[in-house]
């Protein structure tokens, strides 16, 4: 009798557009299938997302990804969910709508809250308890933002209609018909509410915002059963176990097999995302670095350090769609080739403000070095460049606080293609990069992580077969050198904070 094939199906709801991914039994790629949706900027410095929208391209790129790769979709023995971190959702119980747009992660209307001295004087306790700086960028203020300004919404809450979460939730929910309100662990961590060493929503921090734990999801460790499919809009049959849920910066963690203390990758997405596992060892940051919660290989939480950067893919975006200097994002390496140097031109990309390890959230970019030599590729090339100096930023510190050197950096996200772009990386960093043959870590994270929990696959036996280098970018830039450029973007950030 023929064994039926087995799959695994991990769904990557990303900040400008959804993914969903099929995996066979050995861990590859089967087909793929991606959406974008709509962004909306009510205000300056506001985002805002559709969660219908957001649901439907989910439901798309499910019944394409199936299609494509010609499989039934009863033989999906499983689900993995990854998914865009902090942005919140808030929705009616019983009819499963949205109480209002959903606040994105890169949204700056709660600046004032974060500055408030009421909120500002706890920041220290803040800090013990969730490892977190008092930022807009948390899920925290965004939740009391909407409590105070959707008309209705407190009132709804005390009567428990309301559900509040980060988009995994909401897809949870989706997916199971309405019948789980959940989340992981990875994801409690970045709301600000969520005590990272109980391992709880804190009641202390629920009071200060004014949030009810009643309309918060249940919280559970990454690798479980969350619930199963209850929704047949998306093609796939009732009773598929949701087994895997993490942040995307921890997805791409654990696809990238940085499931030991010292291993650390770094996303190159619409912002960039150093993650480094720490393992049981709970490092609080001095210098503008965020604690959090990683999972290690059973998908069991581990404390990790993490720098985040809020625009790097975004930067190449506005270079092709507000200034019209490139068509698309596969110019830019091409478009530079055979220039030395940027001419002396930097760009400091603080377009939602600066975070790690500034967390400025009132700085706006700026570029800086323009004389009549400089063009539309000097631009373009210190854009690149910007993404690798803000890296460094928090490389370098990420060394400094664990205690240890890091010898190499593994990255991944659509932006690490550009060869330029790691070479130089490399030479700012001074240490190698490992560039994976599947540069779609997060979603391989989740999926890898949903396939051990139902037991398809045996990590010390199956997972290191399922990781293999593309290329190694070795540094070549001399100390001097590397020091001089470098010395120009703290001059050029200095400028920026300044303004």
């Amino acid at each position: 009798m023929l064994r039926l094939k087995q799959y695994i199906l991990a769904i990557d709801q990303g900040t400008t557009g959804s993914r969903a991914f099929i995996f066979d039994q050995n861990g590859k790629i089967v087909s793929s299938a991606y959406q974008e949706f709509r962004q909306y900027f009510p205000k300056p410095g506001w985002v805002e997302h559709d969660a219908e929208e957001i649901w439907t391209s989910v439901v798309k790129v499910i019944r394409r990804a199936i299609d494509i790769g010609k499989i039934l979709p009863q033989n999906i023995q499983a689900i993995g969910i990854t998914n865009q971190r902090e942005t919140v959702v808030a929705w009616d119980r019983n009819t499963s709508k949205p109480a209002g747009r959903a606040i994105v992660w890169q949204c700056r209307r709660t600046t004032d809250i974060c500055r408030d001295k009421k909120y500002k004087q706890f920041e220290p306790l803040i800090r013990q308890k969730t490892g977190l700086v008092l930022d807009p960028y948390f899920s925290g203020t965004k939740i009391k933002w909407m409590l105070d300004h959707i008309p209705g919404l407190r009132t709804k809450v005390k009567r428990g209609q309301i559900c509040f979460g980060t988009i995994d939730s909401w897809l949870i929910w989706k997916l199971s018909g309405g019948k789980v309100h959940a989340t992981d662990t990875t994801n409690a961590a970045r709301t600000l509410l969520y005590n990272i060493r109980h391992f709880k929503w804190d009641q202390n921090l629920l009071k200060l915002f004014g949030v009810p734990e009643s309309c918060l999801p249940e919280v559970k460790n990454s690798g479980t059963i969350f619930a199963k499919t209850r929704n047949r809009s998306t093609g796939l049959p009732n009773d598929i176990p949701i087994a895997a849920v993490m942040g995307d910066q921890q997805a791409a963690l654990y696809g990238q097999g940085c499931h030991t203390p010292g291993t650390i990758k770094n996303t190159y997405g619409t912002g960039c995302f150093l993650v480094l596992n720490t393992g049981e060892k709970f490092i609080l940051s001095k210098n503008g670095l965020v604690t959090t919660i990683a999972c290690n290989m059973k998908g069991e939480p581990v404390y990790a350090l993490e720098g985040s950067i809020f625009i790097a893919g975004a930067l190449i975006q506005w270079l092709r769609n507000q200034l019209k200097i490139i068509k698309t994002s596969t110019d830019t390496e091409n478009l530079i080739a055979g220039l030395t140097d940027t001419h002396g031109v930097y760009i400091v990309p603080a377009f939602v403000g600066l975070g790690a390890p500034y967390w400025n959230s009132e700085a706006r970019g700026i570029i800086t070095g323009l004389t009549r030599g400089a063009n539309a590729r000097h631009i373009v090339r210190a854009s690149l460049e910007a993404i690798c100096y803000q890296t460094k930023d928090v490389f370098d510190l990420m060394n400094k606080e664990f205690g240890q050197t890091i010898p190499q950096l593994r990255v991944d996200g659509g932006a690490c293609r550009n060869n330029f772009l790691m070479q130089f990386q490399a030479d700012m960093l001074h240490c190698p990069i490992l560039r994976p043959q599947v540069i779609e870590t997060t979603a391989q994270g989740a999926a890898h992580l949903a396939g051990l929990t139902i037991g398809l696959w045996d990590p010390q036996r199956d997972f290191k077969n399922f990781h293999s280098t593309d290329r190694i970018f070795k540094p070549t830039l001399n100390a001097s050198k590397r020091r001089q450029l470098y010395h120009g973007w703290q001059k050029a950030v200095r400028q920026t904070l300044s303004t």
